[in-house]
């Protein structure tokens, strides 16, 4: 039995990560709508800020902050997984459990808001951040925090070379 035990701060922020149980599948992007309806579900029962978010097909990464008074971050998970399975009449989508990370400061957050973005690059769905189209990133270029070239072409980088 493990002695895990998730670290809960009222206000919290925090950086999640999500698989699905099949990690070859494409679900999560095909079935965009259901997850977004299961998000906005949850939204609307128990309030939390989306700092940052992006979709992958066999997996997803967010940074979400909660009220000043609420620290339940899982529960919100919980249902959310439970809303998005049941709209997709499916069995055994998610692996079990999420990994998360309380965020301790600007710079770590900065550096889990960087990373959930280039995340499509990184697992070379595209190669350019703009172009991935399940991303906060676009809100946040509306918004001027992020130019819309950010992190640049992939394509002409040098071989080995990383940004």
């Amino acid at each position: 039995m493990s002695n895990y035990r998730r670290y809960y701060i009222n206000g919290g922020t925090w950086f999640v990560t999500v698989n699905l149980k099949n990690r070859e599948s494409d679900l999560l992007v095909r079935q965009i709508a259901d997850l977004r309806s299961a998000i906005r579900c949850v939204k609307a029962s128990k309030p939390f800020q989306i700092d940052a978010f992006v979709v992958l097909p066999e997996h997803l990464h967010c940074i979400w902050t909660l009220p000043e008074n609420d620290c339940d971050f899982s529960s919100r998970w919980r249902e959310l997984k439970k809303l998005f399975t049941k709209s997709i009449m499916c069995h055994e989508v998610w692996q079990p459990r999420f990994w998360e990370h309380a965020i301790r400061d600007e710079e770590d957050y900065c550096r889990h808001v960087d990373y959930i973005y280039i995340n499509p690059v990184k697992h070379d769905w595209v190669t350019r951040v703009k172009d991935w189209p399940f991303s906060t990133f676009h809100r946040d270029v509306r918004n001027g925090i992020y130019p819309v070239d950010w992190a640049g072409d992939t394509n002409e980088l040098e071989a080995g070379e990383r940004r």
